[in-house]
C-alpha cells in the first residue's frame, strides 16, 4: 500500500469517529495555542524590559540617599539629609564620570482651568538633559539661564499632555502647581513604563532652583532626592561605582565600620537582573503550556489505543491478506500524525490569533516569533509519532488467527 493510499485510509477511518477525533485534536489544538502564547508573553515581557532599561540608560549610576536610623527605627525626614549639591559637584570631578544632574522629586496634584492630575514633578540641574537623553517631540528643553533665574516653566510627559490638556500641542500653555503658575515650555518624547511599572511619561521638570523655591521647601535647601551619574563610555561602571562610594564615604566623614548613608544603583546590573528574571519567566510559561501538550499526547495515546481495539477483526483480515507488520505500523502512526499535524496547525492559527488580541486588548506587549511557531509545530509531530508508537506496535504484532477469533 502506498504512502497516499494509507493517508486516505487513515482520514476515512477517523472520519468514521468524528467526535472523537475531534476532541482529540483539540487537545493538541489547545497545547499548541498555549505554547504559542506563553512564549510571545514571555518574550513580549522580556522585550519591553530590555527596552524600558535601554530607555533609561545603561551606562548610567544613580546614587540615593539612605534614612538615618536609631535602634533600625527610620527617622523620617532625614532620608534627603545625606546627600546634597556639594555632593554632585564632587562627583562631576571623578575622572571616570562624564555628566551629573541633580535632581529633587515629589508627586503634586497639578491643575488647568477646571482639570486636574497627579503627576511626578521632578527639579532638575543643568545636566539633566544630557544624562537621560530624553529627546522633545516639541518646543525647548530647560536652559541654564532659566534655573539661574528661577523660571517657572515646565516641561511636561506626553501623559500630562493628553490628560490634563487633552491634546499634545500646548506649548505655551499655563498649568499650576500648587497653585503656582507654570508656562509648558516643551513636550517630552514617550518613554514608557519603567522597570517597577511607574509611567515615566506622567512626569513634568522644572528647574530644580524654581521647584526649590516654589514647590519643595526644606530647612535643607541644598538636599536632593537623587543624582544621576554619567559614566563614560571607555570605563566599566564597577570601577566608576568604587570611585563614587569611596568619594561620597570621605566627604561624609564616615568610618570604617560605618554603613553607607548613601546607595549606589548599577542600571546595567538591573538590566542584566531584569533580563535573566524574564528568561526564567519565558521558560516557566512555556514548561506549563508544553505540559497541555503533553496531556494531548496521552489524548492521542488513549483514542489510538481504543481504535486498535475496535478494529482488531479488521487488523487480523488485513495480516490474513497479505498485509506486512510494518503496513499495520504504517497505518496507526499515520492515522496520530494526521490527528496532531490537523491540531498543530489550528492550533499555530488560534495562538497567533490570540496573542495579538491579547496585544490589542491589553498593555502587555506579545512577540510571536517564527522560531516558536516551528518548535510548537514540529513538537506536535513529534508527539504524535511517539505516543501512537506503542498503539501502532501493539496492532502491528498481533497474530492473524488470534485477531480474526475477536468479535
Amino acid at each position: 500500500m502506498s504512502f497516499f493510499d494509507c493517508c486516505l485510509e487513515a482520514f476515512s477511518s477517523l472520519r468514521q469517529n468524528y467526535l472523537r477525533t475531534a476532541l482529540t485534536v483539540l487537545g493538541i489544538v489547545i497545547g499548541v495555542m498555549s505554547v504559542i502564547v506563553m512564549l510571545a508573553v514571555g518574550r513580549g515581557v522580556q522585550t519591553q524590559v530590555t527596552d524600558t532599561i535601554s530607555s533609561i540608560g545603561s551606562n548610567l549610576l544613580v546614587v540615593w540617599p539612605k534614612y538615618q536610623t536609631s535602634n533600625r527605627v527610620k527617622i523620617p525626614g532625614t532620608g534627603s539629609v545625606t546627600l546634597t549639591l556639594d555632593d554632585a559637584t564632587e562627583l562631576k570631578y571623578l575622572d571616570e564620570i562624564e555628566e551629573v544632574a541633580s535632581v529633587i522629586a515629589k508627586s503634586f496634584q497639578v491643575q488647568f482651568q477646571d482639570v486636574n492630575w497627579n503627576a511626578r514633578v521632578s527639579g532638575i540641574s543643568p545636566a539633566y538633559n544630557e544624562v537621560r537623553e530624553w529627546n522633545l517631540v516639541q518646543g525647548d528643553y530647560i536652559s541654564d539661564s532659566d534655573i539661574k533665574s528661577s523660571d517657572r516653566i515646565a516641561v511636561i510627559g506626553l501623559t500630562v499632555a493628553k490628560e490634563l490638556f487633552g491634546k499634545i500641542d500646548v506649548v505655551g500653555e499655563v498649568l499650576r502647581i500648587k497653585n503656582v503658575p507654570f508656562r509648558v515650555v516643551g513636550i517630552l518624547a514617550e518613554k514608557g513604563s519603567s522597570i517597577t511599572g511607574r509611567d515615566q511619561d506622567n512626569t513634568i521638570l522644572v528647574p530644580i532652583t524654581s521647584a526649590r523655591k516654589y514647590l519643595m521647601k526644606s530647612k535643607y535647601p541644598r538636599s536632593v532626592s537623587y543624582i544621576i551619574l554619567k559614566v563614560k563610555e571607555d570605563v566599566q561602571l564597577p570601577l566608576a561605582e568604587t570611585s563614587v562610594k569611596r568619594l561620597l564615604r570621605v566627604k561624609h566623614k564616615l568610618r570604617t565600620n560605618e554603613k553607607n548613608d548613601f546607595s549606589v544603583s548599577n542600571l546595567a546590573d538591573i538590566s542584566s537582573t531584569a533580563s535573566e528574571a524574564t528568561e526564567a519567566l519565558t521558560v516557566l510559561l512555556a514548561s506549563i503550556a508544553g505540559i497541555s501538550l503533553l496531556v494531548g499526547g496521552v489524548g492521542i495515546m488513549n483514542i489510538m489505543l481504543v481504535n486498535v481495539t475496535e478494529r482488531t477483526r479488521e487488523i487480523g483480515i488485513r495480516l490474513a491478506i497479505g498485509a506486512t507488520q510494518r503496513d499495520i505500523l504504517k497505518q496507526f502512526l499515520i492515522e496520530s500524525s494526521l490527528v496532531c499535524l490537523t491540531g498543530g496547525l489550528v492550533g499555530i492559527l488560534v495562538g497567533i490569533s490570540l496573542s495579538y488580541t491579547i496585544s490589542s486588548l491589553t498593555p502587555v506587549l506579545v512577540d510571536v516569533s517564527v522560531s516558536s511557531i516551528l518548535i510548537s509545530f514540529f513538537i506536535s509531530i513529534g508527539i504524535g509519532i511517539f505516543f501512537g508508537w506503542y498503539p501502532a506496535s501493539k496492532a502491528s504484532k498481533m497474530e492473524p488467527v488470534v485477531a480474526l477469533r475477536m468479535e
